[in-house]
């Protein structure tokens, strides 16, 4: 079987062969059909290349041997900074108006032709032949452009519609937005850009301010009546010609130039009141360009422009707000500085509408609502102004925390800037409280309903932040209000209880002397809460609100009675102490023989319940002074106490 299969092994492989061969052949004809075919392709892109740039230069040539566009160019006379056309231009204007037409339809077809040919030299950019003809053909584009420019310049000086349009058609088929854009800037912005910001010798007119709103103003007038025709036609619908952007790339960016030339002054924030002026007149400038945006996207495309964002950059709002800062900031800490709490401003009286009692919380007040004013307060940084707010708040509330905490000690050295507690007087704590209470109440409601309003454009997931932030602010300040109470209730009860101790004398006097039962009360009984009706009756402390006198009045008069059981109690065990001891000396005496025979154990002067007598008395009396100051004496506890101690066995309190 070896050799017919070597035969039929042989047999295949020359068919294999002859298939190579005639496969290789079949390839390189292919390759040099396909050579041929891209050689060919080649050739004609060159040769459209060399057609189309003869046929744009003999069409540059049939535009210059076209008659000149009418009058020549405009000569311009300088008298007291303002333009005056020569009177021989308007010879001819009519001719050269009419030849217009005819030169802006041949650039649009040159511009078309152009286009073209900028396609074909990208896709044979690298080879020689399109080197060869580089020259040619940037020569050919800088005439274009030249002749364009002239063309669009002459037409916009006479609004000819027609001539603009199909002179920004051409730029629109070269893709040369720029070069429309910065000829309509030259040509019809800046003349009047500059004569309104800047003087003929292009120094800022003298006679003029920094203030921008006036200049603005002019400058919308003229955007009204020499810009508003291109605007419309660049914007109009089914133009094409929507790649130009005139706001941004022409007036906007020429009226940055001006002033950053002309007015440097007013972008600088060192006068905060001219600064703010100056950039709310520059906002409503920016909002009267977007008023000729036509849709949502074109306003987004305008803010999103490089002229947008440098005009904007030029408002430095942080150095600003720093200075605000620094002026709230200080007006809050010079009234905190002061010796004492209670420092009033009369000038202030009049201002202060709140019903605010000590300058320190009225200063407060004003810096909080100094921060939202209008003639301080920016959107675009109403964060700061936010987080500015609860700073000056937490800053009155570690005034009150120091304050206190040195009034607690009484040393001031371990808590610095708590000087002003110390030398306060207790009832300043209390105003202290109802301005507190005051604030906090004010924050919560009337003052944090104006800050919304101002960001009424805001989020509703920023503005509940904001409401929360504004409610936790001031709630730390409520955590003091026991302290300022106790501080005045503390000297309250310290001056009661000073005329208290005055009850001491009764054992001295019932001891001392051989007195009957009592029949009416002590004098210094009456004089018991003397302070406390003192400070009620205070009219310098008339700010302080009825439940603040209620909860006073309650708390002054139970540590006052506390202290009452006390001492009452301390004086009728002194005196039943004392009375058993005679007792016993009696007893001793009669045991030795010493007393007469009618001595009994019973001592007709009996110490202790004379003091008990005089004791209930005096209770029976503060009971009434307390009840004359709203104050229900039973319903005390240590009333309660104090007058089981003294009272009659069998007599309850009710009865």
């Amino acid at each position: 079987m070896r050799m017919p299969l070597n035969e039929l092994r042989g047999k295949l492989v020359s068919v294999r062969d002859n298939v190579n061969s005639t496969l290789l052949l079949l390839q390189d004809g292919l390759k040099r059909r396909s050579d041929a075919s891209a050689s060919r392709e080649t050739l004609e892109l060159l040769l459209d290349t060399c057609h189309v740039v003869s046929k744009v230069e003999k069409l540059l040539l049939e535009l210059q041997c076209m008659p000149e566009d009418g009058p020549q160019p405009l000569q311009i006379e300088k008298n007291d900074g303002f333009r005056k056309v020569n009177s021989n231009n308007n010879l001819g204007e009519d001719h050269g108006a009419s030849l217009e037409e005819p030169r802006s339809r041949l650039l649009e077809r040159i511009a078309s032709e152009m286009n073209r040919l900028k396609f074909y030299v990208a896709r044979a950019q690298d080879l020689p032949f399109i080197q060869n003809i580089q020259a040619r053909i940037s020569t050919a584009d800088a005439t274009l452009d030249a002749s364009l420019r002239c063309c669009f310049v002459g037409a916009l000086e006479r609004q000819n519609e027609v001539v603009i349009v199909h002179c920004l058609r051409a730029y629109a088929a070269i893709d040369n937005s720029a070069g429309a854009q910065e000829a309509f800037r030259s040509a019809v912005v800046s003349p009047f850009v500059q004569r309104i910001v800047l003087s003929s010798s292009g120094v800022a007119v003298p006679q003029r301010s920094d203030r921008l709103e006036e200049m603005f103003e002019d400058i919308k007038t003229h955007i009204q009546t020499d810009c508003l025709f291109l605007l419309e036609k660049a914007a109009a619908s089914n133009s094409g010609l929507q790649v130009f952007d005139f706001l941004s790339n022409s007036i906007l960016k020429e009226v940055l130039s001006a002033l950053q030339t002309g007015k440097p002054g007013a972008f600088s924030p060192g006068k905060p009141k001219e600064f703010l002026a100056n950039y709310r007149s520059s906002l409503k400038f920016l909002n009267f360009l977007e008023g000729f945006c036509r849709s949502k996207n074109e306003v987004g495309s305008f803010r999103a422009s490089v002229a947008y964002t440098d005009f904007l950059k030029q408002w430095n709002l942080q150095i600003y707000f720093t200075l605000r800062f620094q002026e709230i900031a200080q007006s809050l800490d010079n009234s905190l500085a002061g010796p004492s709490a209670t420092q009033k401003d009369p000038s202030k009286a009049e201002e202060n509408k709140l019903g605010l009692a000590l300058s320190s919380s009225i200063t407060l007040w004003e810096c909080l609502q100094r921060c939202w004013q209008d003639d301080v307060y920016i959107d675009a940084i109403s964060d700061k102004f936010l987080r500015l707010s609860l700073q000056l708040l937490s800053r009155y509330g570690t005034w009150l925390a120091v304050g206190l905490a040195a009034r607690k000690t009484g040393d001031a050295n371990n808590h610095p800037g708590g000087e002003w507690a110390l030398a306060s007087a207790p009832e300043d704590f209390v105003l202290l409280r109802h301005d507190v209470e005051l604030l906090v109440h004010v924050v919560k409601r009337s003052y944090t309903d104006q800050v919304l309003a101002l960001l009424s454009g805001s989020p509703n997931n920023v503005r509940v932040m904001v409401r929360e932030s504004l409610f936790l602010g001031p709630q730390s300040l409520l955590t003091m209000v026991p302290d300022l109470s106790d501080v005045l209730i503390e000297a309250l009860t310290d001056k009661c209880v000073e005329v208290l101790k005055q009850a001491k004398g009764i054992v001295a006097t019932y001891r001392m002397t051989n007195r009957p039962l009592p029949s009416r009360h002590s004098p210094y009984v009456t004089s018991i809460l003397q302070p406390l009706k003192t400070f009620l009756e205070d009219d310098r402390y008339a700010h302080v609100t009825n439940e603040m006198h209620a909860e006073l009045i309650a708390s002054v008069s139970e540590k006052i009675t506390s202290q009452y059981d006390v001492l009452a109690r301390d004086m009728v065990s002194m005196a039943r102490q004392t009375e058993a001891s005679l007792l016993l000396l009696r007893r001793g005496a009669r045991q030795r023989g010493a007393g007469s025979a009618d001595t009994t154990d019973n001592v007709s002067d009996n110490l202790s319940d004379k003091i008990c007598a005089q004791l209930f008395l005096d209770v029976q009396e503060y009971g009434r002074r307390l009840a004359a100051l709203g104050i229900t004496a039973a319903d005390l506890p240590a009333y309660t106490s104090l007058w089981q101690c003294v009272a009659p066995q069998g007599m309850n309190l009710t009865s």
